[in-house]
């Protein structure tokens, strides 16, 4: 278990904003960031990583868009194709690190 820079798992502000407004409660990333245990802290509020584990895309759910701040997963990948300049491949693989405050 070990304290990671919030700025590696969460690179733009605005997810940083999003995760402090508790939109984003999940992030999928191209590689590994954490693993579970690991902790950051977004506003002075500490977050804990409940799950790290790769998974295809064309796993990802309407839900799992709404966890990283999206309506739903076709408004998802339209994000994700235009930020990274790629075609969403349903067969390519992400790390899903899926958080939670440690305060009640």
């Amino acid at each position: 278990m070990a304290r990671i820079d919030a700025t590696d798992l969460l690179p733009a502000q605005r997810l940083r904003d999003a995760v402090a407004d508790g939109e984003i409660t999940q992030i999928h990333r191209g590689d590994r960031h954490a693993d579970e245990g690991d902790t950051f802290v977004v506003d002075g509020n500490e977050y804990e990583l409940v799950e790290v584990r790769e998974r295809r895309l064309g796993e990802l759910t309407d839900e799992d868009a709404r966890a990283e701040g999206s309506p739903n997963l076709k408004a998802y990948k339209r994000r994700i194709e235009e930020t990274h300049d790629t075609e969403w491949d349903d067969g390519s693989t992400a790390y899903l690190h899926d958080f939670e405050p440690t305060y009640d």
